[in-house]
């Protein structure tokens, strides 16, 4: 009998230690792959000083750490799922009584199996009824389809997030560019104007504020130079760069980025990542409900046990023990967890909506959005830029030619510098909208397997 119990608490404390051997397992390897990606993002930047926007992504995919936590979110709902698919375990218990009984040998001996001590050994097991497994398990699954869909929606995030980071990267550092242009032009008229200053063509005031708008384009560009390092800083944080310095160099351009917009997807089995996990996290939230509710019904425990009892004088007497107990659903029914799992029910049903409206307005909004800034880019293009190049040209030459006032070509430079900033600006816009509509019409799979 003490070896047949011993064998149960064994065998009981070594599934115990499978268990918790699986979720110490999950939790290490999700600990350990962020932590060897952290390191490996910095050499990842740093290998090379121009970075495409294809690469760019990729190791955002790979290092990312909003993306590597909603990883590791997937690994806590399996885990949470591997829970509801286990059974109780059983309960071992061995008690002896009339211990210490100065007369407590029998007609069979004073061995200690022999003596008139009461030894009872039993084994327990709960079962669960009212569908409580059933309902635990659905919910599970749910919390895995949108742990699954939360990572599908963080990577659609993060590919929109780079996008319009590296756009803002290459729009500051074209800002740079043609602000350094403009003032270049305006030094070589600063040269023209002091030759025309020594031939008496022009005053040293003119010659001045020409040089003086040259210095002011100059260190509008050193400006912009640094608001392009702090956005190529900002791409690093999103690539998991652990010490970002924004040292590196975009390997496109901006005509680059510039493409058409994409289609609507018009899968009937699929929606945007956001409103599947919204949807899970109903159709979780009504599994908890249906769990509460069948919480109201008690779980029997069933017991089985031996009882050793030999007698003072007569044969020994060996009892075999059934039973079965429940609590009694006298004062606590269970009625404020199934007011509050109703109460999550209500919020996820809103919550659903929300989404819906918000994927629906996303999308309007990008339309929109692409709509009028390519139209800007068109008209920028094909119209303003050769007209305002065409017009500063033609002034410049006039102005060394004594033909042109200082007025004009002041004004021709700084009209040709802003419609080349605006140009650049409706390129990155049209760009960061497209980024937009890919992220508003990115669809998934209804199908997120659970399996394991």
């Amino acid at each position: 009998m003490r070896n047949s119990s011993a064998r149960v608490q064994c065998g009981v404390l070594i599934r115990l230690f499978f268990q918790r051997t699986i979720f110490a397992r999950l939790l290490i390897a999700a600990t350990f792959s962020i932590f060897q990606l952290q390191v490996l993002a910095q050499n990842d930047v740093a290998a090379t000083n121009t970075i495409s926007l294809a690469d760019a992504k990729r190791i955002a995919f790979k290092r990312n750490w909003d993306l590597l936590a909603a990883k590791s979110g997937i690994d806590a709902a399996q885990a949470q799922l591997i829970v509801a698919k286990e059974f109780p375990n059983p309960s071992a218990s061995l008690s002896t009584a009339k211990i210490g009984n100065q007369e407590s040998g029998t007609t069979l001996g004073n061995g200690l199996w022999e003596r008139n001590y009461d030894s009872i050994a039993a084994i327990s097991q709960l079962i669960e009824i009212g569908g409580k497994r059933r309902d635990r398990q659905v919910s599970a699954k749910a919390g895995v389809v949108g742990a699954r869909a939360r990572f599908f929606d963080a990577r659609r995030s993060l590919e929109q997030g780079v996008t319009k980071a590296y756009v803002a990267a290459l729009l500051a550092g074209e800002n740079a560019r043609v602000l350094n242009e403009s003032a270049g032009m305006l030094q070589h008229e600063a040269i023209i104007a002091q030759a025309r200053l020594k031939a008496g063509d022009i005053s040293d005031s003119d010659k001045k504020q020409i040089e003086n708008n040259a210095d002011i384009f100059e260190l509008q560009a050193k400006s912009a130079e640094a608001t392009a390092v702090q956005a190529r800083i900002a791409v690093e944080i999103l690539l998991g760069v652990e010490k970002p310095t924004g040292n590196w160099t975009p390997a496109d351009t901006l005509e680059q980025m510039f493409d058409v917009a994409p289609q609507v997807d018009k899968l009937t089995n699929a929606a945007r990542p956001d409103v599947l996990a919204a949807e899970a996290d109903l159709n979780q939230s009504k599994s908890d409900l249906k769990l509460q509710k069948a919480m109201r019904i008690p779980d029997p425990t069933f017991t089985v046990g031996a009882e050793h009892n030999p007698p003072g004088g007569g044969p020994p007497v060996d009892t075999l023990l059934v039973g079965v107990s429940f609590p009694l659903p006298l004062w606590n029914l269970n009625r404020g967890e199934i007011k509050s799992a109703q109460a999550t029910v209500d919020k996820n049903t809103l919550a659903l909506a929300k989404a819906k409206a918000q994927a629906a307005a996303d999308l309007a909004n990008a339309q929109s959005e692409f709509s009028e800034a390519s139209e800007r880019l068109a008209r920028y293009q094909n119209q303003i830029l050769p007209k305002s190049q065409k017009v500063r040209e033609s002034v410049a030459f006039a102005y060394e030619k004594g033909g042109s006032s200082l007025v004009d070509l002041l004004e021709a430079e700084r009209a040709d510098n802003d419609a080349r900033l605006a140009t650049a600006q409706a390129l990155s816009d049209t760009a960061s909208a497209v980024a937009d509509l890919q992220a508003a019409t990115e669809v998934v799979n209804r199908n997120l397997s659970t399996d394991e």
